[in-house]
């Protein structure tokens, strides 16, 4: 090659050619990061996936790292993203479960909902008003359903994901990584195979209300944040509505609810 060519293709005169790159995205995901040292290498890996980050109305106000995203440090200066909780009923109306895998490195080892991520900053699931997040939230849990608890797509249509509400919650991990997120609370009726992902799911249970309700009494499990207060406030008044068919009351709630 031609030192005219080299010339021609330096750092800055590709950004200044093509203004659509994000200088940061390299930056971000360099080898080198004291923050992620000594954790599983997938997941450290996961941890460069893109995040859509909001203000507090939900809008969306650009995008970040999970890293940057589940740092306390940001979280304390207020950054906040876009997530969603699937919690996934049997035909008998049990509630699937899963215990975060030992490799998490935020919540290792926690039981919590059947599952618990974010959407993508990508065109098919972001979105700037509510009928369209809730349709990229729905894209997102069916892509992570498959990746943590191998459910395959055609077993959970996007069109069985009901809308309920959204939360707005705080909580640390430890004292470096926590959630500071809106996220879009999600039920779907199904009955699936599963074919769990052990870098993420360590085990599953399928549980009634009555079930659940003995689990936390069990002061040797733990239970992360966000299924706790869905728990403490809202998930048994809607599971008996599940089990009478009258859930219909409490679908898209359009107003965010508060819980820091």
């Amino acid at each position: 090659m031609s030192s005219t060519v080299m010339a021609m293709t330096t750092a800055n005169s590709i950004l200044q050619l093509f203004p659509e790159i994000d200088p940061e995205l390299a930056a971000s995901t360099a080898p080198a990061d004291a923050d992620l040292a000594g954790y599983d290498a997938e997941q450290v890996r996961l941890m460069e996936e893109v995040c859509i980050v909001l203000d507090k109305e939900d809008n969306p106000i650009g995008s970040a790292s999970k890293k940057a995203c589940h740092l306390m440090k940001n979280i304390d200066q207020g950054l906040l993203h876009r997530a969603f909780s699937v919690f996934l009923f049997d035909s008998q109306n049990r509630l699937l479960l899963q215990q975060r895998a030992s490799e998490k490195i935020t919540f290792p080892d926690m039981w919590t909902n059947t599952c618990c991520s974010h959407p993508l900053g990508t065109s098919g699931e972001a979105g700037s008003d509510l009928e369209s997040s809730i349709q990229g939230v729905r894209r997102a849990a069916q892509r992570k359903l498959n990746h943590e608890l191998g459910i395959k797509p055609e077993q959970v249509p996007l069109e069985d994901f009901e809308f309920l509400t959204r939360i707005h919650y705080k909580a640390p991990s430890d004292e470096k990584w926590g959630e500071h997120e809106i996220d879009y609370i999600l039920f779907v009726k199904a009955n699936i195979d599963l074919k769990t992902n052990e870098n993420e799911v360590r085990d599953t249970r399928y549980v009634s209300a009555e079930d659940l309700k003995s689990m936390f009494t069990n002061h040797e499990l733990r239970f992360t944040p966000w299924f706790q207060l869905i728990c403490d406030t809202m998930l048994f008044e809607w599971w008996k509505h599940l089990e009478d068919g009258t859930l219909d009351k409490y679908k898209h709630e359009r107003e965010i609810r508060r819980m820091l």
